[in-house]
């Protein structure tokens, strides 16, 4: 195995965005080193502060410093063909790529981490970060925070490695099926390996436990996995996997039980890296009053927190359709429900248009349905209309009285994309929906 032991310093943590300021290569045979190189690198913008008092490299220093594009065919020859190695790889290998790209040179190496491979060489130690790992393994590191300290430090942990039976470890991280090297840093590969084969939830914490992303998945290890393939080298993404520390999930007997219960987690937790689904949600309120005329009015308005609509809808051209469609179909008069402006002369019987309403009111009260989706041993209940809740129901459940149901199932709040969701669902797998009558 042909290695090229890699350590570069930067001004940011972003490839696109930030620039190499030095590389420092070891080449290795798997024996012995066979080569090593360093350079400085001019970055073409300002090294931050705190990277200057990190590293000790300056503005002045890279001035006279070749860029990276004079120095990437060099470079590029060194890594081709070899095994790309480095403490946390996507970082460096990320950088690495990203720049060589923008040099013309297409970078396609297999790559190894070395904090992936100590933590399955050397298991037990508290942390695993470069300077950490060399303490417990007695390597000393000269000139840390520089490109060609810390790759002979990796090149140390790597020799160390081998000299301790990781030949086979290695090769087995580097088979094509194995993708372990796509997880990010922090996160250990046994959160990924457990794992279901199954639909349900997962959530990512960081370091603090604390979930920071919330999904759904009709199965869960495929899902998870997908979040860490693909090189993406935008600030978000990195900032987001960087912050992954482990993984907890939720089974769940179908993917649309998987999707019911993701939103309402998202709205439970509000995770800071998930962007659907967090935002107010105005519905809308068809309500009814008597003017002074004594005829029942009904109005479409916002729905607000103390009123109490006799139907609600999320888009505001829903509540007008349907306002239209009991106006058309009980008679009711368009100006007394606010959807014409131009005046009228003429108003019905007060007492027989108010009897209309009644029935117009009648009518929507019974498109309150409610129901049941069953779909293998899952369960998601709509009473009167609004969502209950969901869970698996046993083959042997008593379903003649729906609080034998309620009994069974996790009560949960509703939410307008539940409701789509379900009204969606229903449409689509009528088979599976199960009326019920009110009452009984």
């Amino acid at each position: 195995m042909q290695f090229a032991i890699v350590d570069i310093e930067t001004t940011g943590g972003f490839p696109s965005q930030h620039g190499i300021t030095e590389i420092g290569i070891v080449l290795h045979n798997g024996t012995e080193i066979e080569g090593k190189y360093e350079t400085l690198v001019n970055p073409h913008q300002p090294i931050p502060p705190f990277v200057v008092n990190m590293t000790g490299i300056t503005d002045a220093m890279v001035a006279v410093a070749p860029s990276f594009g004079e120095v990437a065919p060099y470079i590029y020859n060194l890594l081709k063909g070899r095994i790309f190695v480095a403490h946390n790889v996507n970082f460096d290998y990320s950088f690495v790529k990203h720049h060589l790209q923008e040099a013309g040179f297409h970078l396609h190496t297999p790559k190894l981490c070395t904090i992936r491979l100590s933590r399955k060489v050397f298991p037990g130690f508290r942390k695993y970060g470069l300077g950490h790992l060399c303490r417990e393994l007695g390597i000393t590191i000269e000139n840390r925070h520089r490109a060609s300290g810390d790759a002979m430090a990796t090149t140390e942990v790597l020799d160390m490695v081998l000299r301790n039976n990781g030949g086979m470890v290695i090769k087995e991280m580097l088979k094509k099926e194995n993708r372990s090297q796509l997880l990010p840093a922090n996160l250990p590969e046994e959160y990924v390996k457990d794992l279901p084969d199954c639909p349900g939830v997962y959530y990512f914490h960081d370091a603090k436990g604390k979930v920071i992303y919330v999904g759904k998945a009709k199965n869960i290890k495929k899902r998870v996995v997908s979040h860490f393939t693909g090189l993406d080298i935008s600030q978000k993404r990195q900032d987001f996997l960087r912050s992954i520390y482990s993984i907890t999930h939720s089974k769940c007997p179908t993917e649309f039980i998987a999707c019911l219960l993701e939103s309402v987690e998202i709205k439970r937790l509000w995770p800071i890296h998930n962007k659907s689904q967090k935002r107010y949600e105005q519905l809308w309120g068809i309500y009814m009053f008597e003017d002074n005329r004594g005829y029942h009015r009904l109005a479409i308005d916002k729905k607000r927190k103390y009123s109490t609509p006799v139907a609600s809808f999320a888009l505001l051209v829903d509540a007008h359709r349907t306002l239209w469609k009991m106006v058309r179909e009980f008679e009711l008069h368009p100006v007394l429900c606010f959807l014409d402006n131009t005046g009228a002369r003429e108003f019905p019987d007060v007492a027989l248009y108010n009897e209309n309403v009644m029935k117009a009111l009648g009518w929507m009260d019974a498109q309150k349905e409610t129901f049941l989706i069953r779909d293998k041993e899952s369960c998601v209940l709509v009473e009167e209309g609004k969502f209950y809740g969901m869970g698996r129901l046993s083959p042997d459940a008593d379903l003649s009285l729906i609080e034998n149901i309620k009994a069974q199932l996790t009560e949960y709040p509703e939410n307008e994309v539940i409701r789509s969701m379900i009204r969606n669902y229903a449409e689509k797998f009528p088979g599976k929906v199960v009326k019920w009558a009110v009452g009984s």
